[in-house]
């Protein structure tokens, strides 16, 4: 897989608290990733680019919300989370979150 469709694959990773308690208990990192790729294509990707072992991808199509201003009613887009579950000797670190 090249470089430039890893990098379109994976849009950003997923900061809250609950995928910190995630990250923490269960070994999994959540990415938000393009809405037309399948798991095979997030796990390599995430193995290529991390230098990670990824064990199992869950994914799961978040709809948008719709939402209201003074000039009118629009809907947020839909996007996809990737749930991916590391090896017990495998770790993301971003960098500038404790």
């Amino acid at each position: 897989m090249d470089n430039e469709k890893l990098f379109t694959l994976i849009k950003s990773p997923i900061i809250t608290e609950q995928t910190a308690q995630l990250s923490e208990n269960l070994k999994q990192v959540v990415f938000k990733v393009d809405l037309s790729s399948n798991k095979r294509e997030i796990k390599k990707a995430v193995e290529e680019l991390f230098k990670v072992k990824v064990l199992k991808v869950t994914t799961s199509v978040i709809k948008g919300k719709t939402k209201r201003n003074r000039f009118g009613i629009y809907k947020k887009s839909n996007y996809k989370k990737a749930f991916v579950s590391l090896s017990e000797d495998s770790d993301i670190q971003f960098e500038g979150i404790n």
